[in-house]
């Protein structure tokens, strides 16, 4: 064989070796015909998938199975008449309609940051729960500020009207936090469309325990 031959073949099972890895499918997929999904998270797309190592295991932070309960008790299945309780596969959904330009939607991370700041949801923005609750005059300030600046309802001289107000997909940290579901709660008491309110129950325990890619929140 000539020293000519030998670059060539060398070549060809470089070659034949990269575009089989470029090629190769995913071991672990979210679905049977889902390998990942391309999410917005504030100026940077996001591949969501699931970890592809068989062996990996849930984020340490998930791990416990048991919390003092109140506060940390099991949510129910249906919150409130009007509320839909969704899971992994429709908020990807939610998400990609945001990627795609639908700024009617918002994906809501409703824990405090030092939750936030262990890993969140792609595509997700921080509203601590919180700042949902408005038990003074001065948290009605900045509730108003949220409904008019966040979820894009309008204030008409006291009276809100949420004709044109964003779909909001709500999660905490899981079955047994109760973060989400207040906020949810709250935003009922004061108005806005159960229609409007999707619930991720399962929230963040539930997508670690899948292998589904979290993100540093958007700062």
């Amino acid at each position: 064989m000539t020293h000519n031959s030998s670059i060539y073949k060398g070549l060809f099972i470089f070659m034949f070796s990269f575009m089989g890895t470029m090629t190769q499918a995913a071991t672990v997929n979210i679905t049977a015909k889902i390998e990942s999904v391309t999410v917005q998270h504030g100026n940077t797309q996001v591949i969501i998938k699931r970890n592809q190592a068989l062996d990996n295991t849930i984020n340490p932070a998930y791990v416990k199975t048991s919390r003092k309960c109140p506060p940390f008790c099991i949510q129910p299945a249906n919150l409130a008449v009007g509320v839909n309780t969704i899971a992994e596969l429709e908020v990807l959904d939610y998400l990609q309609q945001r990627r795609d330009g639908d700024d009617s939607i918002l994906i809501i991370d409703t824990r405090l940051a030092d939750w936030v700041a262990k890993g969140t949801i792609p595509g997700s923005i921080n509203i601590p729960w919180t700042t949902l609750d408005w038990k003074q005059d001065s948290d009605s300030i900045m509730i108003g500020e949220i409904l008019q600046e966040k979820f894009n309802a309008k204030n008409l001289r006291g009276l809100w009207d949420f004709s044109k107000a964003r779909t909001l997909v709500l999660f905490c940290s899981g079955i047994w936090c109760g973060e989400a579901s207040n906020s949810i709660l709250k935003l009922l008491k004061y108005g806005y469309p159960a229609d409007k309110v999707k619930w991720y129950r399962g929230g963040m325990q539930s997508w670690e325990s899948l292998g589904l890619t979290t993100i540093a929140p958007v700062k």
